[in-house]
């Protein structure tokens, strides 16, 4: 994170820019408990897009349905979700407004939101989990609608009968599904986002999906979206080789319990950003 504040976010994605590295916005927080809370959310993504588009910024906005009220009230849910949209598309540089995927239980409730607000908008999008064993079926479901794809591999624990659990068990997933989208999805106008911090994983695709004439450009192919602070250089290095890269920036003040909550959930995650800090720490010596 670049701080807690959208002022904090603002800045960073402004320093991206300056670089022609384009940005995603996600304030922090889930699972409201009090429905009011929701129309603070919404306002607030509102200003978000308000300031994009009044700094003229490459930059979009991801958000989690339940903090939008999608445990108290799916209506209401939909409702802030098709405001988001229709403001967005109203500015002068419509970016797609990304609805975030969260554990298992919430994928067919955030499924049935999304087949939803394409039917009425086109700038919406929608976050897929490779390691579930569904995602395929869900992959199939929606390719129709040319739909906006941000594919990542999974952090919520799960069980076995749920998703995979072995790190080839998910890239295989991934690198099929990633593959039906930009493949299968390329004629659709399916815009896909390779959301991985997997260079390796990445690089296979596009040699892949390059074979068959699908280029790295974002054109008819993919982009690639990092979080914020990993493996920036990575996004830097893939940018200068004509990919199309963007860095998702996190802020707000609920990053502590959403940060120890994803440690807890997924052991793995602690070994993963320990990794990000160790070149930093032996290029300052």
């Amino acid at each position: 994170m670049p701080g807690e504040t959208l002022a904090d976010a603002i800045g960073a994605a402004r320093r991206f820019q300056a670089d022609g590295i384009g940005t995603l916005f996600t304030r922090l927080g889930e699972n409201l408990t009090d429905l009011s809370e929701a129309g603070g959310v919404a306002d607030h993504y509102i200003e978000v897009l308000d300031e994009i588009a009044a700094r003229g910024l490459d930059a979009e906005i991801s958000v989690k349905p339940t903090q939008l009220g999608l445990d108290i009230d799916p209506e209401a849910t939909f409702g802030h979700h098709d405001r988001l949209c229709a403001h967005a598309a109203a500015l002068p540089r419509s970016g797609t407004v990304w609805i975030d995927m969260e554990s298992s239980v919430y994928v067919d409730a955030t499924i049935d939101l999304y087949v939803r607000l394409r039917e009425r908008h086109a700038n919406v999008g929608i976050c897929l989990q490779a390691y579930l064993h569904r995602t395929m079926g869900d992959i199939e479901r929606l390719l129709p609608l040319g739909p906006s794809v941000r594919l990542v591999k999974g952090a919520y624990s799960e069980p076995r009968s749920v998703a995979a659990q072995s790190r080839a068990d998910v890239d295989a997933s991934y690198l099929a599904q990633a593959l039906a989208l930009i493949v299968r999805g390329r004629a659709g106008g399916t815009r896909v986002g390779l959301g991985t911090h997997d260079v390796v994983l990445i690089e296979r695709i596009a040699a892949e999906s390059g074979a068959q004439g699908i280029g790295r450009d974002g054109k008819d192919g993919f982009e690639v979206q990092m979080l914020y602070g990993i493996r920036e250089d990575e996004l830097r290095r893939l940018h200068a080789e004509g990919y199309v890269v963007r860095s998702l920036i996190a802020y707000g003040s609920h990053w502590y319990p959403w940060y120890v909550r994803r440690l807890a959930e997924r052991p793995a995650n602690v070994l993963f950003v320990a990794r990000q800090f160790v070149p930093r720490l032996t290029r300052r010596r």
